[in-house]
């Protein structure tokens, strides 16, 4: 509906234009908005105040101007007006209003869909938790924010890849092989002491008895081998059980990836080089000697002199180092190779779901990635708070299996993928999130999910009651639709495809959980103080039950949004 505003103001600035009023060429943007207010109409522009200056006259004369030049034979706005400092309101036309309900239910699941993204590819990449443990629950609100954020760019017409980094290079891959092997001797009655840094949660024994199950005593050895790298086809065992572990456990919280990339491969294939020799053509690659950062010391921080990346040239708050002191490439060389074999695969548009303690990294890979391709905003970072486990209120205390942390698994066995999914998105990534894990599984208005889901299983069983009785949604008149609490949900209904372009544009996957609430509340209202099946009047009953089924499409496409189920009984 916003769209079709949209082009009747257009329509009005092209033909002042065509008139002279207006220059030729580009104009500044002005907006079509829905008010805050109600009584401000369904929809307000402000394109007379901002093209006031090329009109030389007063926004509100201009405005006049524009609201003259209105088709006098349609039939979309019923009232029309200008406030204010020359804003323009528009009224709908009761009739234009009722409309939607069987446009709604003529786009069916794909109502809200739309061509906004005109094809961009967009790759999502999110969680690539290192593959040397199960997932925790922080990994999860991650995993389900970066699933969502897809899903609404999928409908609104962009072209979707999701992605997960596996990080099997680096210090921590030798650490779980060292460990693995340790318990593996463990099993076999050798007494072993665990050393500082290695992992001793239970998920460890549990690689080393398959490893014992598929190997025997091929991997015993001297002890003194434990100190050295690990064999390298026993890291791979290690990480294969544990990017099992993963794929399963985001298996039950429906996500499921397009692509698993490697860095390894960025190793074996010399891109991280590849990409030093790049920028070193660019002339931005120096050696020098860092200044010691203030408060704890990164872990790649040496005083030595050091290659470096002149990220400050690009924003950054210093250089950065790309080799150790062994030679190797730092954990930043190897990013920026990754994101830079993203950007030459042709994506338009590159997202990371980053954990909130990776937010000083943003910078510096922004950085890199615009020295090498031009483009400054290639890549945007959501990044993604903590989230804080309690149980009516108290602290949960940690998992028994893994001793340090809380599973994904363990919280999804306990309340359910659906209650998962819609909690962690029913606030911004950006705020730390207290999911309390008794009232995710409690039958209550409190609990979100259930009152959305709740509206929608009542909806379904109102048209069983119909059926019972005979009345169906072809008996309905929608000009009975004609108190305002009634267009009111139909404007409510409205708005939905305006609210999934809001939440793609700007990464705000939290804004569908909030309509869908409001939405539940507005129906639950609507239900209880007015009675939808009335056997003496039927054409009534009718349109009624065309309404409420507009409202579950609502519902249905949202949570699908979501990846959230729609039951239709509870």
């Amino acid at each position: 509906m916003r769209r079709i505003i949209e082009e009747l103001v257009s329509g009005i600035v092209r033909q002042l234009q065509a008139e002279g009023l207006f220059p030729e060429g580009v104009l500044p943007a002005y907006k079509v908005e829905r008010p805050r207010d109600k009584s401000h109409g369904d929809f307000s522009t402000n394109a007379a105040m901002v093209l006031t200056r090329f009109a030389k006259i007063r926004p509100r004369d201009l405005a006049e101007k524009m609201l003259a030049m209105l088709p006098a034979d349609q039939k979309l706005v019923d009232r029309w007006e200008v406030a204010g400092p020359g804003f323009i309101n528009f009224h709908l036309a009761k009739e234009r209003i009722r409309q939607m309900v069987p446009d709604i239910l003529q786009a069916g699941k794909q109502y809200g869909e739309s061509n906004f993204g005109a094809g961009r590819r967009v790759q999502v990449e999110f969680v690539s938790a290192n593959p040397t443990g199960p997932m925790h629950v922080g990994h999860g609100r991650g995993a389900v924010m970066g699933d969502a954020i897809a899903s609404l760019f999928s409908v609104t017409g962009h072209t979707v890849e999701r992605e997960y980094y596996i990080n099997d290079a680096g210090a921590q891959v030798g650490v779980l092989g060292r460990s693995v092997l340790l318990r593996y001797r463990e099993l076999f009655g050798h007494a072993i002491t665990m050393p500082e840094g290695c992992y001793p949660a239970a998920y460890v024994i549990e690689i080393a008895k398959s490893l014992r199950e598929r190997d025997g005593e091929r991997w015993l050895g001297d002890s003194e081998q434990l100190g050295g790298d690990p064999p390298a086809e026993v890291v791979r065992f290690a990480m294969e059980q544990i990017l099992g572990w993963i794929r399963s456990e985001l298996a039950t919280i429906n996500i499921h990836f397009d692509s698993w990339f490697s860095e390894q491969t960025l190793h074996s294939q010399g891109k991280i080089e590849q990409v030093i020799e790049q920028l070193t053509q660019k002339g931005l690659i120096y050696e020098g000697v860092l200044e010691p950062p203030k408060g704890k010391l990164p872990e790649d921080w040496e005083s030595r002199p050091q290659l470096l990346f002149k990220s400050t040239e690009y924003g950054d708050t210093v250089d950065r180092p790309l080799k150790k002191s062994d030679g190797s490439a730092t954990y930043f060389a190897a990013d920026i190779a990754y994101h830079l074999d993203k950007a030459q695969r042709g994506f338009d548009q590159l997202i990371d779901i980053w954990g909130a303690d990776h937010g000083g990294y943003v910078k510096r890979v922004k950085a890199a990635l615009q020295a090498l391709t031009g483009q400054k905003n290639l890549l945007d970072v959501e990044l993604v708070q903590m989230v804080n486990l309690v149980r009516g209120g108290v602290p949960v205390k940690m998992s028994k299996r893994d001793g340090t942390f809380v599973t994904l698994k363990e919280v999804v066995e306990e309340v359910g993928s659906d209650a998962v999914r819609f909690i962690f998105l029913t606030r911004s990534g950006g705020a730390s999130l207290d999911f309390d894990l008794q009232l995710a599984v409690s039958k209550s208005n409190d609990n979100p999910v259930y009152y959305v889901q709740y509206a929608h299983a009542r909806i379904h069983a109102v048209f069983r009651q119909a059926e019972q009785k005979g009345i169906g949604v072809e008996q309905g008149e929608l000009s009975r639709l004609e108190t305002e609490d009634e267009l009111n949900l139909i404007r409510q209904l409205g708005s939905y495809p305006e609210l999934l372009e809001a939440a793609a544009i700007n990464r705000e996957p939290h804004r569908v959980p909030y309509y869908l609430v409001e939405l539940a509340s507005t129906f639950h209202t609507y239900y209880n103080s007015h009675r939808i099946l009335d056997e003496a009047d039927v054409p009534l009953s009718g349109a009624r039950l065309l309404l409420i089924s507009a409202v579950r499409q609502v519902l249905f496409n949202g949570l699908n949004v979501l990846g959230v189920s729609a039951p239709e009984k509870m």
